[in-house]
């Protein structure tokens, strides 16, 4: 036992490098199947997604259309559309649309006026009636205004809105000059119906209710109908100054002829036709005979072959009356 021949290990004797080498040995195959698990997990899910858009149906008509024609992101873009168009309409539906328009107007301009378009000289020519602030107002020119955005149509289709506006020229002159020339109707009559009183054009144009006495001096017609035809028949009767000066209203009887109220109370039947020749002859009538001066209340001209006259009441009694006292008297032997 004590040892003539070599010394034979146990396996258990192989000591610490045996013992590496088996740990590496074991460690290298584990890696090598887990490889193996993973790129067959990736290969399999690539092919199965393969099989399955080649199994899959292909889509609809339609959506296989809008898939080939519609760009790229247009769903956002409608989206975005769908929200604009709702928030509109929610604007519209609570009676806001007029506060945004204004809103976003007074933006532009304001953004406009910083750059140097303000409005900065207004000329305004052929204005009487209308001072320039009311000119301005009625056009929609305001402070905020400004040139670069200010409509000169929209402008110029407001003022001929206006009655006293015939007709209206604007004119942008950048950067910053506005002009206006109008042509003004001038006042011609006052014109009353249904007991109401109102200054009108010479064509008959309704300028404004009367309510200033600077027009007091104007002649006054009266009737439906009558503001169309004053201008003539005024014109007519300027001819006959004896009888104008003593008119005070022109009443139109029946959209066909005229009366003439004179300032004594005195009405003038006038024809419906040969208007002139009655005017010429109740002139001379009033010269010769003072005919106007007369106790009548009435003269009537609408027959071409006689003339007319209504006394008053008074003068009719005192008519009656001298007619009694020249009748003659009965003698007391008469039967």
């Amino acid at each position: 036992m004590d040892g003539a021949g070599p010394l034979v290990r146990s396996p258990r004797s192989l000591g610490p490098q045996a013992d590496l080498r088996a740990a590496a040995i074991g460690a290298v195959v584990l890696l090598r199947e887990r490889l193996g698990m993973r790129l067959g997990l990736r290969l399999g899910m690539r092919l199965g997604r393969a099989e399955s858009l080649l199994d899959r149906e292909p889509p609809p008509r339609l959506i296989a259309w809008i898939e080939r024609h519609v760009p790229h992101r247009a769903g956002v873009v409608a989206t975005a559309l769908l929200l604009l168009g709702s928030a509109g309409l929610g604007i519209v539906k609570g009676g806001h649309a007029t506060e945004v328009g204004v809103a976003l107007g007074d933006s532009r301009n304001a953004l406009a006026n910083s750059i140097g378009f303000r409005i900065t000289e207004v000329g305004i020519n052929g204005r009487k009636q209308l001072s320039q602030d009311e000119v301005l107002a009625i056009g929609g020119v305001h402070g905020r205004s400004s040139l670069l955005f200010l409509d000169a149509s929209a402008v110029r289709e407001r003022l001929k809105a206006n009655p006293w506006i015939a007709d209206a020229t604007v004119l942008k002159l950048y950067p910053g000059q506005l002009q206006i020339d109008l042509v003004e109707r001038s006042a011609f009559a006052l014109w009353q119906r249904d007991g109401k009183l109102s200054v009108i054009a010479d064509d008959g144009a309704v300028l404004e209710p009367y309510v200033s006495r600077r027009f007091l001096s104007l002649p006054l017609v009266v009737g439906k109908g009558a503001e169309t035809h004053a201008r003539d028949f005024l014109a007519l009767l300027a001819r006959y100054p004896q009888v104008g000066a003593a008119t005070m209203a022109a009443i139109f009887v029946g959209e066909r002829r005229w009366n003439l109220r004179l300032n004594d109370g005195l009405d003038i039947r006038l024809p419906e036709n040969d208007v002139g020749n009655a005017l010429a002859a109740l002139s001379k009538l009033d010269k010769e005979d003072r005919l106007f001066s007369r106790d009548i209340v009435a003269v009537d001209m609408r027959l071409p072959d006689r003339l007319t006259v209504q006394l008053s009441d008074n003068a009719a009694k005192a008519r009656e009356d001298l007619f009694k006292d020249k009748k003659p008297k009965k003698k007391a032997g008469d039967a």
